[in-house]
């Protein structure tokens, strides 16, 4: 029974990615030729933009952001900093780039509420049509929302728009494997579930929101560990649009450490689950049917990670009762299955890096340091 369940589990830790590598790169492929490729619409009509920055000890990082948003290629937007109970020098900073920027607002509060907390208060004071969240070290290209505007202005379903992280800090290897994550497959995903129609999740660091979609769903869940993937299932539950906009392009910084890395994808991952549980009804609801095949996705991924923990103690502690004198030799290498899944995650990377050179000149070069994402 023991060697049957095995069969058939590590059947599907090795064909599931397989299948999903291919389903991602063909997807990422038709999203490009038939959307990415073409030049958005000039509008006559700009919509307004309220940029909110929830900012909690943000000293190091903040004169950047705002420097700039203060060159931003837009006709109507401002800026809105929520300063969310810092203990550091970052009410002190706000003060004096309020003086040298009288078109900046700044909201204090005085004890630290949290991210979504922060975006509610800024969403009740702005005065924008669009509503662009925006973390506080993050640096926004110059024509960023030219690209978000036009979803907003000429589809009055879309609920939100998600943009494009990339990478700025690259001198480690942890965040050099993180610039052929985010923008490989990350991006390839995005752009397959864009074609499906559904997204998993903005990305929480860069998106725009239509104001009256973002108050007819209530705001911000200051209750959730992801705000970010918790509203895009809230607007996608109430029939509202989600795109992905591979053109906004935002600079980020990502983790360096190891620890600094698992708590973030712990968050990730607990945000992921607390919103699969919150809205298991959509099953029962037939008009939800569209948000099935992300549910089922993101399931099967974390059905998948367990699976591929329990095939490989399996082999580990069967090795031991074999008498193997070394039972890690029965998983590395990962001979021919490992080989082959080992190589289609550097087809992914390669398809990526190639619609991900569009936006950025000698991108390629990190391709090299992609080989270790699969070995890790």
């Amino acid at each position: 029974m023991i060697q049957i369940i095995f069969y058939y589990l590590s059947g599907f830790v090795f064909l599931y990615p397989l299948f999903m590598a291919l389903f991602w790169i063909l997807g990422g492929l038709f999203f490009y030729f038939r959307r990415e490729r073409r030049d958005p619409p000039v509008l006559e009509n700009w919509p307004s933009f309220s940029i909110i920055i929830p900012a909690h000890n943000e000293e190091i990082t903040l004169e950047r952001t705002l420097a700039c948003l203060k060159e931003l290629d837009y006709p109507h937007y401002e800026v809105i900093v929520v300063n969310d109970g810092s203990t550091d020098a970052t009410p002190y900073i706000l003060r004096k780039l309020r003086k040298e920027w009288p078109e900046l607002r700044v909201i204090h509060l005085r004890e630290n509420r949290g991210k979504a907390a922060a975006l509610n208060c800024g969403l009740l004071a702005s005065r924008g049509e669009i509503i662009l969240g925006l973390d506080a070290d993050a640096l926004l290209e110059k024509d960023a929302l030219k690209y978000f505007a036009w979803h907003f202005a000429l589809f009055p379903r879309v609920g939100a728009v998600t943009g494009n992280p990339r990478v700025i800090n690259r001198t480690s290897l942890l965040a050099k494997i993180q610039v052929g994550e985010y923008s490989t497959i990350i991006g390839l995903i995005k752009r397959t579930q864009r074609i499906l129609g559904k997204i998993l999740t903005v990305s929480g660091v860069v998106a725009a929101y239509r104001k009256t979609a973002l108050m007819r769903v209530g705001g911000f869940d200051s209750t959730m560990y992801t705000e970010d993937i918790e509203m895009t299932w809230r607007l996608e539950t109430d029939f509202w649009d989600v795109r992905y906009e591979p053109r906004a392009k935002c600079w980020i910084f990502v983790p360096e450490t190891l620890k600094g890395l698992f708590r973030q994808r712990l968050r990730w991952a607990c945000g992921g689950i607390q919103v699969l549980i919150k809205y298991r009804w959509i099953w029962k609801d037939w008009r939800q049917r569209r948000l099935w095949p992300v549910y089922i996705e993101y399931f099967a991924d974390i059905l998948w990670a367990y699976g591929l923990l329990g095939v490989s103690l399996f082999i580990f502690f069967t090795g031991l009762l074999e008498g193997f004198t070394n039972p890690l030799a029965a998983l590395f290498p990962p001979r021919w299955a490992g080989a082959l899944l080992a190589g289609i995650c550097l087809l992914l990377f390669g398809t990526g890096a190639l619609l991900e050179s569009k936006y950025e000149k000698n991108f390629m070069k990190y391709y090299f340091w992609t080989i270790w994402y699969p070995f890790i």
